[in-house]
């Protein structure tokens, strides 16, 4: 009997905590206020053997069921008291891929991603993931020394963020242009160098660059390229397929015909008063 008790309460206490096969689910709470728990669902991150992934193994630490309230910084803090962390990165849905690391501003931030999200945590030694999934909880996502804004009082902070130094702003696009420059340049002049030199296997790869320069596009060439295709597209047309268009067309010759008459009484009635007409 006593046996039997033991497997039930541990058994009531496993469906305390509804979790999918192989997660740990770790209870949080927004605050200290909050009654009812929200729970994160966490694992080892792997893949299938074969598989690339850009994320190491045994260090990357896969969450999901992340509430849209618990930033990177938040998910960091809530977790670093299982071992220094390398790295946070929130996604709309599982990836095998980082994503790409370019200079983050200040000034242009990405959409963000609207509902519940998935996060990759890296940790710097893998004795971080196994202790993270014996955490216990329940977590804080809000403390008095790490409030977070909700309500009112992040619309208002959302609002004073957007409004931007123009200065400042200036500065960031004139470095971000000044690396992008740079990028360009380096692309080309590796292009430049790899025109026309085979590989191992004596394969050309072919490139934008051409010994003909294209032409740029300009009022003049657009409405060449434009006459072009309409005396085209005028060849193409069936005439005089419809009665209709035949009819058309011999009305459009007498007329024709009519006006040639006419200028040509005109050119003789001239002849005649400059003296100039000779029939024979």
């Amino acid at each position: 009997m006593v046996a039997r008790r033991r497997k039930r309460a541990a058994r009531d206490t496993k469906e305390e905590i509804p979790s999918p096969p192989g997660y740990s689910a770790i209870p949080i709470k927004f605050s200290e206020k909050q009654q009812a728990s929200h729970y994160l669902y966490m694992r080892e991150h792997r893949v299938r053997e074969g598989t690339k992934s850009s994320w190491p193994q045994k260090k990357t630490l896969f969450v999901l069921n992340v509430p849209p309230y618990c930033t990177e910084d938040c998910l960091s803090r809530l977790l670093s008291p299982c071992g220094p962390i390398q790295s946070v990165e929130l996604q709309g849905k599982p990836e095998l891929t980082e994503n790409s690391k370019e200079p983050k501003s200040k000034f242009f931030h990405p959409k963000p991603v609207a509902g519940f999200q998935v996060a990759y945590v890296v940790f710097q030694k893998p004795n971080g993931v196994s202790a993270a999934l014996a955490l216990k909880g329940p977590l804080l996502v809000s403390t008095e020394s790490h409030p977070v804004k909700t309500g009112i009082h992040k619309w208002i902070s959302d609002y004073a963020d957007s409004v931007q130094d123009p200065e400042a702003l200036r500065a960031d696009v004139d470095t971000f242009m000044e690396a992008y420059d740079k990028k360009i340049a380096e692309e080309e002049a590796k292009a430049k160098e790899e025109e026309g030199v085979p590989d191992d296997e004596g394969w050309v790869k072919v490139t934008r660059r051409g010994r003909r320069p294209v032409l740029p596009r300009t009022e003049a060439a657009s409405l060449r390229v434009l006459e072009r295709e309409k005396r085209k597209r005028a060849r193409k047309e069936l005439l005089n397929f419809y009665a209709w268009q035949h009819r058309e067309t011999k009305m459009e010759h007498l007329a024709q015909l009519r006006k040639k008459f006419e200028e040509d009484k005109q050119k003789i009635e001239l002849m005649r008063a400059q003296r100039k007409f000779r029939p024979y």
